[in-house]
């Protein structure tokens, strides 16, 4: 409704217009001058023919709300289960095969210099249908910026000692990842031979529930894929063909081993969900 300038503003409706107390030049901030007349104060309009109930002297005063208190310790932050060795997937019922890709799992990639983990590993996690992180134990190790134990220049107490480190904060974040619901799969070229150090470690930090997967292509294809590498990550052809032979003697140790030497990426991916649903009915005794 419209209403002539100057003229006093209509009375307060309960549920209407500003609260009580409302003052029109606290609304309405400017200059007072002096001798300006401000208008009567508003009249409430007469009862309504045929009310009988007793008018109103004043409007009564808005109700005050006591302040509510927060909920004790409450600081906005999501709880998060804490971490815990992770247990073996429990099998599918005989009538229903595994699904791999809609189940939490955590996975290992095991595989020499240039066997494609990284890349395998990232492709399966950006494909799951379920949330899914990569670790990768590389990457880990190279958060150490000064001070960083390269294995290029000898693999000596120092470098050994960074890879443990490394390795233990990729099974804790592993595991917290896990408790929240999120899969995980980690990459490592964990040699047979040293089974305390790598395999045995991993089953420690991670859980006895985590599944190992071995990436063994031929030793042409990781030198042909080792020489596309640059900076640390790049070995000597003679270091990338004596981590081959050593990785050979995963065959006949019961683990999958997957020879992805004619696969690309996304074919051994598929191959990889399809060895950890045989894993999940059959879980490998390691």
């Amino acid at each position: 409704m419209q209403h002539a300038v100057g003229s006093p503003l209509p009375p307060h409706q309960p549920g209407h217009g500003p609260a009580v107390g409302w003052s029109p030049a606290a609304h309405h901030p400017g200059p007072q001058h002096p001798g300006a007349h401000q208008g009567p104060a508003p009249v409430p309009p007469p009862p309504a023919p045929g009310f009988t109930g007793a008018p109103s002297a004043s409007v009564p005063p808005a109700p005050q709300h006591a302040p509510v208190a927060p909920a004790p310790d409450t600081t906005g932050h999501l709880p998060l289960p804490p971490g815990a060795p992770v247990a073996m997937p429990s099998a599918p019922p005989a009538a229903s095969a595994a699904d791999p890709a809609g189940t939490t799992l955590a996975v290992l990639l095991i595989g020499p210099a240039g066997a494609g983990k990284t890349s395998v590993a990232k492709y399966w996690a950006d494909h799951r249908r379920v949330p899914t992180a990569h670790i990768s134990l590389d990457d880990v190790r190279e958060w150490v910026r000064s001070g960083f134990a390269d294995p290029q220049s000898g693999w000596n107490d120092h470098s050994e000692a960074q890879y443990r480190l490394a390795r233990r904060t990729c099974g804790f974040a592993a595991r917290n990842f896990l408790a929240n619901g999120i899969s995980c799969i980690l990459d490592d070229a964990v040699f047979p031979d040293r089974p305390v150090v790598g395999l045995g470690g991993w089953k420690r930090h991670v859980g006895p529930g985590l599944l190992p997967v071995v990436l063994l292509p031929g030793l042409e294809i990781v030198l042909e894929r080792n020489a596309e590498r640059s900076g640390n990550r790049r070995l000597t052809d003679d270091e990338v063909a004596r981590i081959h032979g050593r990785m050979a003697g995963w065959y006949g140790s019961g683990l999958p081993i997957i020879d992805n030497s004619q696969l690309d990426v996304p074919q051994t991916a598929q191959i990889l969900d399809d060895v950890l649903a045989r894993s999940i009915a059959s879980p490998p005794k390691w």
